[in-house]
């Protein structure tokens, strides 16, 4: 997924768009991360948003809340790292 423009490219799902975030972001905390949480609040409870709200929660490094949404989720294998956890979450939400 190219992060180079501005913003997300158009008719993508929200979750979609958060991950577009979390990706512009460089997986790190900072506005992209805040864009992509809000996101992920909007519809808490659906499975495609609260995947994405479990990466954001593993960048931010809070364990507790990451492993929460995760269990919202589950089943899930979660991959080894952030990034392939990216792409993970990204090839479901294209389904």
């Amino acid at each position: 997924m190219d992060t180079s423009a501005a913003t997300p490219p158009a008719g993508i799902s929200p979750p979609q768009q958060a991950l577009w975030w979390l990706k512009k972001g460089a997986y790190a905390l900072g506005p992209e991360w805040e864009k992509a949480h809000n996101i992920c609040q909007q519809q808490e409870g659906t499975r495609a948003y609260d995947l994405v709200h479990a990466l954001a929660h593993w960048i931010e490094g809070d364990a507790a809340n990451r492993d929460y949404w995760y269990r919202r989720v589950s089943p899930w294998s979660r991959a080894a790292s952030i990034e392939a956890e990216w792409q993970q979450v990204a090839e479901t939400l294209k389904r």
